[in-house]
């Protein structure tokens, strides 16, 4: 009798014990993020409305095959500093002052 009780004892215990630490297969896909490919496709198709045929088959490519803007360079934002008709007037102290200024702007 006490071998009985103690193997259902211990059945129980098991059995408690594997479905604590077994996740749920749905919360396990739900809480995975999707791949920026599978943002991309989202965006492209909500874009894409109600165009049908060949004419969504070049959207979708095109749009898919995009490639995000290019942020300035640091070498990019000097050329343009550079260019600026105030820093062509400047000298000494007030260039340096106005090209820090410039550079540490944000890219519009």
């Amino acid at each position: 009798m006490k071998k009985l009780a103690s193997l259902i004892a211990l059945g129980a215990a098991l059995s408690f014990n594997v479905f604590a630490q077994t996740p749920a297969p749905a919360a396990a896909a739900a809480e995975k993020a999707p791949t920026a490919q599978q943002s991309k496709m989202k965006t492209c198709n909500a874009d894409a409305g109600d165009k049908k045929g060949d004419e969504r088959k070049a959207f979708m490519k095109q749009c898919l095959s995009a490639k995000p803007a290019k942020a300035a360079t640091q070498q990019d934002k000097m050329k343009s500093c550079n260019a600026d008709p105030k820093a062509k007037t400047l000298k000494g102290d007030e260039r340096k002052a106005f090209m820090k200024e410039c550079l540490s702007a944000k890219a519009a």
